[in-house]
């Protein structure tokens, strides 16, 4: 933490966006403590949330697009060799592949909100062979939702960052299922209101 906040320091908005890049593109980042710590930077440094979000949300889509690129070229055999390297990440794989195979597209929005499922949904989407023309706007989408949430935690409560880190330690195996059941509370009753139509 003390490196991503000195180059938060030093570099200001590049090192943001670098850094939620290589978030997004897999590297071992954790997104629920870079982005509110990225809200909160800016908000410190009187950068608007309505640059940082934008910048946040092209860093995602360009980090994930790298992973769609990776799993579509060269699927199966990267994840294989993946697992077979740190098999660890069998479990996050394997939660990907099964909320893909049960909600397509759907997934790939949802699944950026789940921990875990969102550092392969990329990879998996890409080795299943899903059209860019699905996967990019889904996940632009999801993207957006989350980034909005995590940023917006950080940026607005920047006054009080030491006590809402605090409740978020505490309170997180909470607050995350309930974000993630209001969303897709949302996509069913979308679908359930195009099916009316």
């Amino acid at each position: 933490m003390d490196t991503i906040l000195s180059l938060f320091d030093r570099y200001g908005m590049f090192a943001m966006f670098l850094i939620i890049f290589l978030e997004y593109a897999c590297f071992p980042i954790s997104s629920e403590i870079v982005l509110p710590f990225a809200g909160a930077v800016a908000r410190a440094e009187n950068l608007s949330f309505f640059l940082l979000l934008p910048l946040s949300v092209l860093a995602g889509t360009l980090g994930t697009g790298l992973c769609y690129l990776v799993g579509r070229l060269g699927g199966d055999t990267i994840l294989a060799k993946l697992v077979k390297r740190f098999p660890k990440t069998q479990k996050g794989i394997d939660a990907s592949r099964e909320k893909f195979a049960k909600y397509g597209a759907g997934a790939v929005c949802i699944g950026r909100m789940i921990p875990l499922c969102r550092t392969y949904i990329a990879f998996v989407a890409g080795a299943a062979g899903q059209s860019p023309s699905v996967y990019f706007p889904y996940s632009f989408l999801g993207i957006t939702i989350w980034n909005s949430a995590l940023l917006s935690l950080g940026y607005f409560l920047q006054d009080n960052w030491s006590a809402v880190s605090g409740y978020y330690a505490r309170y997180k195996h909470f607050l995350i299922p309930v974000l993630l059941g209001a969303v897709f509370l949302f996509f069913v009753l979308r679908q359930l209101k195009k099916r009316n139509a």
